[in-house]
Parts: C-alpha cells; sequence; structure tokens
C-alpha cells in the first residue's frame, strides 16, 4: 500500500539468526519430555478443539453408563471393566472418551479407590484434587517454556540487527545505495523479532493454554460426577452435577442429556 518491496523483508541471514536463537534456547532450557510435548501440542493447534459440545454428550453418557452399572451390579462387577479399560466392552462404545487417556485413567483409578470402600469422601476430594493440580503443572510447563521463547525473540531480533549494523561499517565509504541495502536488512531483524514475539509465538503459547483449560474443565467434569457418586447420589444426579460443571458455550441442555440417557437405557 505504501509502495514498498516485499523482497526487502526477505532476509536469510536474519532469520537463521533469530530462528536458530530462539530455537537453540529451546532446546538447551528443557527437557527432551518438554520438547516433543511442545511438538506434539503445536501440531495440535492445527486441528479443532477436541473439547465440544458433542464430546461432553459423550463423556456424560459414559460416566451414566458405568455409574448405572455399579448401581445395578456394584462396584465388583465393575472391576473387570476398570482393570482394563481398553478391553472392556463398556467403553469401547465411548472412542471419543477413550481417546482421552488420562481421563480414563483418572475415572478408573478412582473407581478402584472407591472399590477398596476405605476412603471417605473428603479424603477422595483431596485425592482427585492432588491429581488435577499436579497434571496441570506438568502441561503447563510447555506453554510457559514457548512463552519465554516468545519474550525472548525481541532481544534475539536486536542481536541480529546489531550484527546487520556491523557488517555495515565495513561498507563505509561505498556507495550510499549500498549502505542503505545494508542498513534496511540490519533492522528487518528487529522487525521480524517483534513480529514472531507478539503475532506468532506468543499467540501459539495463549492456544496451548487455553487448551488446556479445556482440558482442566473435562477433567473437572469427571471429578464432579465422581464425588457425586461418591455420596450416593443416583446416576442421575451425579451427571446433572457433572453437566452443571461444563462452560454454558458446551454444556448439553437438560433436555439432551435426558434424551442421551433415556436412548442409553433403551
Amino acid at each position: 500500500m505504501e509502495g514498498g518491496h516485499i523482497a526487502v523483508l526477505i532476509q536469510p541471514a536474519e532469520f537463521v539468526v533469530i530462528g536458530g536463537a530462539g530455537l537453540g534456547s529451546f532446546i538447551v532450557g528443557n527437557p527432551m519430555p518438554v520438547i516433543k510435548g511442545s511438538v506434539q501440542q503445536v501440531l495440535g493447534l492445527l486441528k479443532p478443539n477436541p473439547y465440544t459440545e458433542k464430546a461432553y454428550g459423550e463423556l456424560l453418557q459414559a460416566l451414566y453408563d458405568v455409574f448405572q452399572k455399579a448401581r445395578k451390579d456394584g462396584l465388583v462387577g465393575l472391576e473387570a471393566h476398570i482393570e482394563e479399560p481398553e478391553k472392556s466392552d463398556l467403553f469401547k462404545k465411548y472412542p471419543g472418551f477413550m481417546h482421552h487417556t488420562d481421563a480414563v485413567a483418572m475415572l478408573c483409578d478412582t473407581l478402584k479407590v472407591l472399590l477398596t470402600g476405605a476412603v471417605e469422601d473428603h479424603h477422595l476430594e483431596a485425592i482427585l484434587d492432588a491429581d488435577l493440580e499436579q497434571q496441570h503443572a506438568e502441561a503447563m510447563v510447555i506453554p510457559s517454556s514457548i512463552t519465554k521463547v516468545g519474550d525472548a525473540m525481541p532481544g534475539f531480533g536486536i542481536v541480529a540487527a546489531v550484527l546487520g549494523i556491523i557488517n555495515t561499517m565495513n561498507a563505509i565509504g561505498g556507495e550510499a545505495a549500498a549502505i542503505g541495502e545494508k542498513v534496511g536488512a540490519a533492522l528487518v531483524g528487529t522487525f521480524i523479532g517483534i513480529l514472531l514475539s507478539y503475532g506468532v509465538v506468543g499467540p501459539m503459547a495463549q492456544a496451548m493454554e487455553g487448551r488446556l483449560r479445556s482440558h482442566s474443565a473435562y477433567m473437572l467434569c469427571i471429578k464432579t460426577a465422581l464425588l457425586a457418586f461418591a455420596r450416593g447420589d443416583s446416576p442421575m444426579s451425579a451427571v446433572e452435577f457433572a453437566r452443571r460443571n461444563i462452560e454454558p458455550e458446551d454444556r448439553p441442555s437438560f433436555a439432551e442429556l435426558e434424551n442421551l440417557t433415556r436412548r442409553k437405557a433403551a
């Protein structure tokens, strides 16, 4: 729009300096599990958010089915299902829920605790809170690490710009056009660093945090249902407590929940 030349922004050396410094600092500052997890989460941002109203509907169906089974056959009747959920006909009906392996693990492990009959309600809540806090703290390491790299990008851009100015000093005494070209190339480093920080890496880390908040809400929904079931509420009441814990934009209505449970009962 202003009559500039896009080709001026194509400065491979600046990208090498900034990208190499950012990638190097990230690799040096983080263990391999965090690096691998970062790659997985970055690629995961290319996919739709898995925690949708449909996913919550399937979760509520699965919880209702499990609680109904426990009410009908007792917790002992669930033992075979919670010991090997991947082989259970009860869980195989919910592939979307089974995809969330940590959610399946928390549900089955908590039901195993209830099966022992040696844990009171408030102790069970403490166990679940500790589990969720540890999971959340571990998961937040990745977006926190990426945020730090994003915060450092303007600094790396300045480094690239300073190197460009140093290179420009060698051309002093030459043609003004050549010197201007080198100065412009150096300033592109500052531009790229700031743009990557606030326009790419920062929003990417923020999107990861949003996915983690959705995951935490999904796990909290399971916790609420388990606590309600543990204190003796009916399966429908336990699932209703879980439904009320879902964010309004993703929450199935009570009528939809009734339809899901009636369909399941049928």
